[in-house]
C-alpha cells in the first residue's frame, strides 16, 4: 500500500515551516462566494458565482435536508454498525492509509479524517492541535458528517459525487465552518456503485494544496482493489450457487449480483430475455464490467427489497410479478438469497414460480414530493430546471443529460436510476434502459421499419427516443393508444 501512494503534501512549498506556508482563507475569490452564500442564505435562488457542484450542494442542503446554517457541531452518528461489520477489511485497509498520511500532515497543521458510507467518522489523524480545533466541532469519531446532517463539507459532498471534492471557507453550509479548507474523496462500491467510505483532508484557515485531490484519487485506487477483490469473490459464491441450483431446477433461473445486474443466466433465460446465444453470461460474468443489466422495469427495487427482507438468512425467498417478456403478461420471478458469512452477496431469480413472501410495491414507492427544482450543470454554470421543462433524460453510462427547453443539461444527479427516482412523480416513465421521457411532452408517435417504437418530444426538433419492446405496451397503456 505504501508504496502504491506517494506521500501527501497538503501545504504550498515553502521555506520557514508551518508558519510560512500558512495562507488565510479570506481572499478575492473567497469574499465573493461569501456573498453568494449570504444571498443564498437568505432564500435567492442564485445560478453563478460559486463553482457548480458547491451550488448544487446548497441548494441539496437548503431545499432537501433542510440543514440549519447555524449549526456550529456535528451531531452523533447513529449507532447501526452494518456498514462497518460488511466492510470491515475495506475500512482496514483505509484506517492505515489515513493513519499514514496523518503523521504526513501533522507539520502542517491538517486532519485526516475516514468515514463510513453515511458520513460517520471512523478515525481521525494528524496534527493534535489541529485535531482539539476540529473536535470544538465534533469532528471526531462516531458524529456524523453526511450532507443531509452537516451541510455542504469535505466529506459529505465526497459522498454524494465521484471523484475529489474540494470546500474552502465560505463553500461550506454552515457559517461555523467557513475557516475551514477540505478535499475529500468517496470510496464507491464496483457492484451497487454506491458509497462505501470517504477520506477527507481538513485544516484551519489555510489553503491546501492542489496536488490534495490528486492524492485522494490515487488513495482510492489503492483501496478499490479490495472492493475489486470482494466482487470477484462475491461473483464466484453466486456462480457456484447458481449451478448447484441449474442442476435441480429445468426452468428459466438468472444469478445476480447485490447491485441487480446479471452475473449467470442459463439456457432457458437467455432465450426468454432475447440474448444472443454467445453471451457471457452462460459461462458466468465474473468481471463486474462483463455484467449485464436486465431491461425489466421495476427489477432494481425488487432486488433492493428481497436483499433487505432476507436480512443475511439463506432460507428466505419472496416473489414479485414484473413483466419479463415484451409484449406479455407480468410473470413471477421468485428471489432467493445467496448468503456468505451472514451477508447477501447475490441473488437467485427463478423465473416462473411464485414462492415465499409477496413484493409490496408500496413500501418501495418512496418517490418523496415533486422536486421544485430539478439541478443541472453547463459550462460552469448551473441551471435550474422546473420538471415541466425536462423533455427526456438520456444516459451516458452513468452521466445523464437533461433535454430541455433550454437546450442540453447535464444532470447534477448521477445514474438514470436515481433521476427516475426524483422524478417519477412528476410524471416521467423510463421507456429504454438509457431513455427517462417526460409523459406530460409526448407529441407524436412513430413506427420504425421493423415495428419499432419511436417518440417524438418536440415536432419542430424531431427528436426521437427509441422505446424497447419490453416498455412498449405500458407506454401505450399510460398514453391511452
Amino acid at each position: 500500500m505504501t508504496g502504491t501512494v506517494p506521500p501527501l503534501t497538503i501545504a504550498p512549498t515553502r521555506p520557514g515551516g508551518r508558519e510560512a506556508a500558512d495562507a488565510s482563507l479570506v481572499t478575492t475569490s473567497t469574499r465573493a462566494v461569501s456573498r453568494a452564500w449570504e444571498s443564498f442564505a437568505a432564500g435567492e435562488d442564485i445560478e453563478t458565482g460559486v463553482r457548480p457542484e458547491i451550488l448544487a450542494s446548497w441548494y441539496r442542503c437548503r431545499d432537501r435536508y433542510e440543514v440549519d446554517r447555524t449549526l456550529d457541531v456535528a451531531p452523533g452518528a447513529r449507532g447501526d454498525d452494518a456498514q462497518q461489520n460488511d466492510n470491515g477489511v475495506i475500512f482496514t485497509v483505509l484506517g492505515g492509509l489515513g493513519a499514514l498520511a496523518g503523521q504526513q500532515v501533522e507539520r502542517d497543521g491538517a486532519v485526516v479524517t475516514v468515514t463510513d458510507g453515511d458520513g460517520r467518522v471512523l478515525g481521525a489523524w494528524g496534527d493534535p492541535a489541529a485535531q482539539r480545533r476540529a473536535e470544538l466541532h465534533n469532528l471526531a469519531p462516531w458524529s456524523s458528517w453526511s450532507e443531509a446532517n452537516t451541510g455542504t463539507n469535505g466529506m459529505g459532498t465526497a459522498l454524494e459525487l465521484s471523484g475529489p471534492v474540494t470546500v474552502t471557507g465560505p463553500e461550506h453550509w454552515c457559517e461555523a465552518f467557513h475557516q475551514w479548507s477540505c478535499a475529500g474523496i468517496s470510496i464507491r462500491d464496483v457492484v451497487t456503485g454506491s458509497p462505501v467510505a470517504s477520506i477527507n483532508v481538513s485544516r484551519w484557515n489555510a489553503s491546501l494544496s492542489e496536488f490534495v485531490p490528486v492524492w485522494l484519487t490515487k488513495a482510492v485506487a489503492c483501496v478499490e482493489q479490495e472492493i475489486y477483490r470482494r466482487a470477484v469473490y462475491e461473483a464466484d459464491k453466486v456462480i457456484s450457487e447458481f449451478t448447484r441450483k441449474c442442476a435441480q431446477s429445468s426452468g428459466p433461473v438468472m444469478a445476480m449480483d447485490r447491485g441487480g445486474k446479471v452475473i449467470a443466466a442459463n439456457g432457458e433465460a437467455v432465450t426468454l430475455l432475447g440474448l444472443t446465444g454467445e453471451t457471457p453470461l452462460l459461462a458466468g460474468a465474473i468481471e463486474p464490467a462483463e455484467r449485464w443489466v436486465p431491461d425489466i422495469s421495476g427489477l432494481p427495487d425488487v432486488v433492493r427489497w428481497a436483499k433487505d427482507r432476507a436480512r443475511g438468512t439463506a432460507q428466505w425467498s419472496g416473489f414479485a410479478c414484473l413483466p419479463v417478456s415484451p409484449g406479455e403478461e407480468a410473470t413471477p420471478l421468485t428471489m432467493r438469497p445467496v448468503v456468505d458469512s451472514g451477508h447477501v452477496v447475490g441473488m437467485l431469480c427463478v423465473i416462473g414460480v411464485q414462492d415465499g413472501e409477496p413484493y409490496d410495491r408500496g413500501m418501495e414507492a418512496d418517490v418523496g414530493l415533486i422536486p421544485r427544482r430539478v439541478i443541472g450543470t453547463r459550462n460552469d454554470r448551473l441551471v435550474l430546471l422546473a420538471p415541466s421543462e425536462i423533455r427526456y433524460a438520456e444516459a451516458d453510462r452513468n452521466t445523464v443529460w437533461l433535454i430541455t427547453d433550454r437546450g442540453r443539461v447535464q444532470a447534477a444527479t448521477r445514474g438514470l436510476e436515481n433521476v427516475e427516482r426524483l422524478l417519477i412523480s412528476s410524471g416521467f416513465r423510463r421507456v429504454h434502459r438509457r431513455f427517462l421521457v417526460n409523459l406530460r411532452r409526448v407529441a407524436e408517435l412513430e413506427r420504425g421499419i421493423k415495428g419499432e417504437l419511436f417518440l417524438i418530444m418536440d415536432s419542430r426538433s424531431h427528436d426521437l427516443v427509441p422505446v424497447s419492446r419490453r416498455h412498449a405496451p405500458e407506454l401505450r397503456r399510460l398514453l391511452g393508444v
